[in-house]
């Protein structure tokens, strides 16, 4: 299996973040130049997908949940869409994706944070199931504080469903 030697050792959160931009046209946008948040959403799927797959070993992974996205500020019809993902949490097949969202006014060159989410990723094997994914290696504290941070989040995701 592709990876394989990770299964043992895990990976570091830095392996798999990524960052990514892209410039929001008018097609992204309501007639007033607010990007929608349809859009925003869509690019904050991919990006999490893109690093849980990175963590999985390059495997078939699917969103389960996106849980608390928050849109804190407008994005706007030429403004560059700035989305940073990290890795917090593993289980065995399941992974939460921190997506931070920007907003980059060309014009005044400032970047302002306008949004957040977790997003709720599971990998899954060749026919569909549910398939185990690396450990992941806490190594700072700011790793640690965001992996007990999810276990809170967890506890309350699975009481919302009733399953507590």
């Amino acid at each position: 299996m592709k990876g394989e030697s990770h299964f043992k050792t895990g990976k570091l959160p830095d392996e798999s973040q990524s960052e990514t931009a892209i410039i929001m046209l008018p097609s992204d946008a309501n007639p007033k130049g607010n990007v929608f948040g349809g859009t925003i959403l869509k690019h904050v799927d991919l990006i999490a997908n893109l690093v849980a797959s990175r963590h999985a070993t390059h495997a078939n992974t699917v969103t389960a949940s996106i849980d608390k996205m928050t849109f804190l500020k407008p994005v706007y019809i030429g403004n560059a869409l700035i989305l940073s993902a990290r890795l917090n949490y593993t289980k065995r097949s399941s992974m939460e994706v921190e997506v931070t969202v920007h907003a980059e006014d060309f014009d005044s060159g400032k970047r302002v944070l306008t949004g957040t989410a977790f997003v709720i990723v599971v990998a899954l094997n060749d026919d569909g199931k549910p398939t185990q994914v690396p450990p992941l290696n806490l190594v700072t504290d700011n790793d640690k504080r965001r992996f007990c941070e999810v276990e809170l989040r967890m506890m309350v995701r699975l009481k919302d469903a009733g399953r507590v």
